[in-house]
């Protein structure tokens, strides 16, 4: 019992009050680090129309220009603003990591809690994802940009179906721990439908660790779509991303080095707020891997 019930009662979110945030916060400063850079990227994201320029305005007389009070990070070898393109870059790499993580975590959870409760879909669904899992995401991205053009729907289509293995292999473990707990089996001796045992006793184990990993996702699918727009089979080259500016600016970096090292800098700082918020959750949801370390 100790194995399901210490993730879930070690922070009573339900009765969570504001005034347990300082010490929250105390006990647990990844979470409240993550998520705050994380926080402030997103609002930074939302709200650059307000104070960055037009990214994709081109101006030749103001190509490879370095900082000024008019271009707070200088211009690319097409003479658009890297600040305005690296404020709005963060829209897609953001966009792209939310909506991948959420839709991993929705198919996994509701493949996982079916696999792991039933022995007949487990023996058929589990052998499909495994052959999901021996997909690249690269090529799998490659060979539908190939049928449909660029475009970010496509890109993160073929981001998440090769997450969705690795969060169903993960809730079907916890499933098929909690299956056999006394409780649920008195659920199911009482009477209880299979909608109201999922809903009510196998649902609420899966959710801590279902965070955790979300998180890894979308800091997976950041990188990912880095990748592929770098490799030219991400979004298309005229929407301002992170990983098409270093691609365009990659030949200039002795001429013009904050090209590279803004978009640069700018994804690594989103990928660690990322992981923070992911340790944290995990230290917050299970503190006997913080004392284990």
């Amino acid at each position: 019992m100790a194995f399901i019930s210490a993730p879930v009662e070690a922070v009573p979110i339900g009765r969570l009050r504001i005034s347990d945030l300082p010490r929250l916060g105390r006990r647990h400063p990844l979470v409240f680090a993550g998520a705050g850079l994380l926080a402030l990227l997103i609002a930074l994201s939302l709200a650059a129309p307000l104070f960055s320029g037009d990214p994709q305005n081109m101006d030749p007389f103001k190509r490879l220009q370095p900082p000024s009070t008019e271009l707070w990070l200088g211009s690319d070898n097409l003479g658009r603003d890297v600040f305005a393109r690296t404020v709005f870059g963060a829209r897609i790499s953001l966009l792209v990591g939310l909506i991948s993580a959420a839709g991993a975590a929705f198919g996994g959870l509701l493949i996982g809690v079916m696999a792991g409760y039933s022995r007949q879909f487990d023996n058929i669904v589990m052998r499909v994802m495994d052959g999901l899992m021996s997909i690249p995401t690269i090529l799998l991205a490659i060979a539908l940009v190939s049928l449909t053009g660029p475009g970010i729907g496509i890109l993160i289509v073929a981001i998440t179906v090769p997450q969705i293995p690795t969060v169903a292999r993960l809730v079907r473990s916890v499933v098929l721990g909690v299956r056999e707990r006394p409780y649920v089996e008195a659920a199911v001796c009482g009477g209880a439908r299979l909608p109201k045992v999922l809903w009510r006793h196998i649902l609420p184990s899966t959710i801590p660790p279902l965070m955790v990993q979300s998180a890894n996702v979308c800091a997976n699918a950041i990188l990912i779509e880095a990748g592929l727009s770098f490799l030219g089979a991400g979004v298309p080259p005229m929407i301002p991303s992170w990983g098409n500016m270093i691609a365009s600016s990659r030949l200039y970096l002795a001429i013009a080095p904050l090209t590279v090292f803004a978009p640069g800098i700018c994804l690594a700082v989103t990928v660690l707020a990322i992981n923070l918020l992911g340790d944290g959750l995990r230290d917050l949801f299970d503190p006997r891997s913080k004392r284990r370390r």
